[in-house]
C-alpha cells in the first residue's frame, strides 16, 4: 500500500526530538577515543554524551587538528528557513540524507517537518531505518533482482516502513516486483525521467514502464521523479533551458501516470539544493492542477550550505529572484549560512608566501573547489582575516598548500579556519563530526555512517 504523502502534515513519520538541541539526538552509547580524528592523542575513552563538559574549542587548539565542525545555530537557521520556504510553497521535503549520513540529523529533520528522507542506496536505507525513519525515497536506481530481493528482506524486517523506488527500465521494475514479493506487499515506484543521468529520456519510454507496472500485481505506481541538477552547466541560460525541458518531460509523464492511476495520491519529486526554485515555479502548478498530488523536494546540502559551490549557486538564485519568504522575494545568500568548518594547524612556513597546513584530500572536499581560508586563530583569539590574502593552491593527502601574502603573520602552531565547498563530499571523509555553539565550544559529537 502506498502511504498518502499528505500524511506528513499530521506527522506521519514520528522520530526525534523537537527541543531544538542536536545534543538531544546524540547516541549515548557512542564511546569516543583518540582513534577518532579531532580527539587529542592520549585521551582516555569516554562517552560521547559527556563531551560538552570538556568545553573544547577548535580555536584554542583543544581538539586535534584537522577537525570538522558544524555550527549548530547556522544549521538550525538553514533548517528552519528551507522548511518555511517549502511550507509557504505548498510542497513537501524529503531531504537527501546522503549529505551527512547521520542518524542524529536524520531524526532532527523528520522531527522538524520532513515527509521522510531520501537515500541513495540500500546501505543508506538500512542506516535510516535503524535510526527510526519509516518513510524513504530511494532516489536512485537499485540495480537488478538481487538487490530487489535484498530490499524485500529489509522491508520484511520493518513492516511499518515504506520505501519508494525510482525506476527507469523494465529490469528496474522487475527488481521492484521482486522486492514486493519478498516483503509480501506491493512495492511503490516512481517513474524516473532524466536528460543527463539516469531516467527515461522520453515520454514514450516512460509509457512502456507505466504499462508494465499496471500489469504487475506487486507494483504500485506512486508518481514521477527527476533531478534537475544533472542538466546544469556553467551557463545560466543554458541551464535554465535544460531544466525547463526536464520539467516539461516530468509533467508529461506525470499526466500518463495519473491516467493509469486515477485515484491514488501521487508524488511529483525533484529539487536539489541549487535550483529548487525553478522546480517549484513549474512543477507546483502541475501538482496543484492535478488536485491529488504533492510536489516533493529533496534538498539535502542546503542545511549546511558552504563557502563555495552553493554560495555561488545562491547568488545565481538571487539574480533570478527565486527565493520567496512571507510572500516577499529575499536574498537566499543572506538567509542561508555556511555551517561547516575545517580547522587545521599550520605545520610549516617554508617560504614567505607559503604556509603548509595539516589538512588534505583525506579531510576535505575538493571536487567543487578547494577549501577557503577564512581566518587565523592563536591561543583562542581570532587573528587576521584571510579572505583575499590567502588561498589553497594544492592539496596532498594530508597537506594543504596555502599561498599567502608575505605580510600575513601566520606562524607554525596557528589554527586556520577553513570554509568548504560541497558538503556531501566533505562529510563522507569523517567518522564523526563535532557540533559547536557560537562561542566555538563543542556541544555534541555525532557519528556518520557512510559504510
Amino acid at each position: 500500500m502506498v502511504m498518502d504523502a499528505s500524511a506528513a502534515a499530521s506527522g506521519g513519520t514520528s522520530v526525534g526530538s523537537c527541543d531544538g538541541s542536536l545534543a538531544a539526538e546524540m547516541a549515548h552509547d557512542f564511546i569516543v577515543d583518540d582513534t577518532l580524528r579531532g580527539i587529542p592523542a592520549g585521551t582516555d575513552p569516554f562517552p560521547g554524551a559527556e563531551i560538552a563538559a570538556r568545553a573544547w574549542s577548535p580555536t584554542a587548539g583543544d581538539l586535534a587538528c584537522p577537525v570538522l565542525t558544524v555550527q549548530e545555530s547556522a544549521y538550525r537557521s538553514n533548517r528552519d528557513a528551507i522548511f518555511a520556504y517549502v511550507r509557504e510553497a505548498g510542497a513537501l521535503l524529503a531531504p537527501h540524507a546522503k549529505t551527512p549520513m547521520s542518524p542524529a540529523l536524520a531524526r532532527d529533520l523528520v522531527a522538524h517537518g520532513a515527509w521522510g528522507l531520501s537515500a541513495a542506496n540500500l546501505q543508506q536505507a538500512s542506516v535510516l531505518l535503524k535510526a527510526g525513519v519509516t518513510r524513504l525515497l530511494l532516489a536512485n536506481q537499485i540495480g537488478g533482482e538481487v538487490n530487489g530481493e535484498r530490499l524485500g528482506r529489509l522491508l520484511a524486517r520493518y513492516p511499518e516502513a515504506e520505501i519508494v523506488l525510482f525506476v527507469d527500465s523494465p529490469t528496474a521494475l522487475a527488481a521492484a516486483a521482486r522486492a514486493g514479493e519478498a516483503a509480501g506487499r506491493s512495492q511503490p515506484v516512481m517513474i524516473e525521467v532524466g536528460l543527463a543521468r539516469a531516467g527515461c529520456r522520453t515520454a514514450e519510454v516512460a509509457q512502456c514502464l507505466i504499462d508494465i507496472a499496471c500489469d504487475t500485481p506487486q507494483i504500485a505506481l506512486a508518481g514521477v521523479a527527476a533531478y534537475e541538477g544533472a542538466v546544469a552547466s556553467e551557463d545560466e541560460a543554458v541551464t535554465q533551458k535544460a531544466i525547463a525541458a526536464l520539467n516539461r518531460l516530468a509533467a508529461d509523464v506525470f499526466a500518463s501516470v495519473r491516467k493509469a492511476e486515477p485515484k491514488r495520491r501521487l508524488i511529483l519529486s525533484a529539487g536539489g539544493s541549487q535550483f529548487f526554485d525553478l522546480v517549484v515555479e513549474k512543477l507546483k502548478a502541475v501538482a496543484d492542477a492535478d488536485g491529488n498530488a504533492d510536489l516533493m523536494l529533496r534538498s539535502g546540502a542546503i542545511f549546511f550550505h558552504d563557502h563555495g559551490v552553493y554560495a555561488r549557486a545562491f547568488k545565481r538564485m538571487d539574480t533570478r529572484r527565486g527565493f520567496v519568504r512571507d510572500g516577499e522575494i529575499v536574498a537566499a545568500s543572506d538567509i542561508f549560512k555556511p555551517a561547516m568548518r575545517l580547522w587545521a594547524e599550520v605545520l610549516s612556513r617554508p617560504e614567505p608566501s607559503l604556509a603548509i597546513c595539516g589538512l588534505g584530500m583525506r579531510d576535505v572536499s575538493f571536487d567543487q573547489g578547494f577549501p577557503i581560508a577564512l581566518a587565523a586563530w592563536r591561543g583562542g583569539e581570532k587573528g587576521e582575516n584571510l579572505r583575499g590574502v590567502a588561498a589553497i593552491e594544492k592539496l596532498n593527502d594530508q597537506h594543504g598548500f596555502l599561498r599567502i601574502d608575505e605580510e600575513v603573520s601566520l606562524s607554525v602552531g596557528d589554527i586556520v579556519e577553513f570554509g568548504i565547498s560541497h558538503p556531501c563530499t566533505c562529510f563522507d571523509r569523517w567518522r564523526a563530526f563535532f557540533v559547536i555553539n557560537d562561542a566555538h565550544r563543542v556541544t555534541s559529537v555525532h557519528q556518520t555512517f557512510f559504510g
